[in-house]
């Protein structure tokens, strides 16, 4: 992309996130491991209430899901429940802004990533490469793939670094449609 795209691009994407209030979408998510012959596939639905609460809500192959709210996340592994607290934990705290902000597709203002872009016929990449030590160690690349004319994200890819990596695709997006707030309950 050159300069004079790339900042239109960011404009857009800054502008549409921020009228963002509230996100539900289906999700197919990859994971690639270079050691097995097919990637394991999951589904689930995601809900986002922006930026206070987010809930990833897995269906297949199990029922399990992780909610960020007030601070914590909590999360519901087929009936096992467990809480972290998120207050006071830098890691977890920045855990769960990269979260948001790649679902929302607003993380082009920040000084952790160094951040190129594609443009290609139907979409356009971000390509953020972490700079903070504690975030290396587990992701190399995060890719976050809009549609052209869209400003949520559609595909976020997190590269780690043995190259395996996590693709997530999100259809059936629905934007700034009220949540029922025991959406987010633990």
């Amino acid at each position: 992309m050159s300069t004079t795209e790339i900042e239109k691009f960011k404009k857009d994407i800054v502008t549409g996130s921020k009228k963002i209030e509230t996100l539900t979408a289906d999700f197919t998510q990859y994971k690639v491991m270079s050691f097995l012959d097919k990637p394991i596939v999951s589904k689930g639905k995601l809900y986002l209430d922006n930026p206070k609460a987010m809930r990833w809500n897995y269906t297949q192959p199990i029922d399990y899901s992780v909610v960020f709210n007030n601070g914590k996340i909590y999360i519901n592994d087929e009936g096992k429940k467990s809480k972290v607290d998120l207050q006071g934990n830098k890691k977890f705290e920045k855990l769960n802004q990269l979260i948001i902000g790649s679902v929302s597709g607003n993380l082009f203002d920040t000084n952790d990533f160094d951040i190129s872009y594609v443009k290609t016929d139907n979409s356009r990449i971000a390509k953020m490469q972490p700079k903070l030590k504690d975030i290396k160690k587990y992701i190399k690349e995060i890719q976050l793939t809009f549609y052209t004319g869209q400003s949520s994200v559609t595909e976020v890819k997190l590269v780690e670094p043995s190259d395996d990596y996590t693709k997530i695709l999100f259809t059936n997006k629905s934007l700034n449609k009220s949540i029922n707030a025991s959406v987010f309950n633990p």
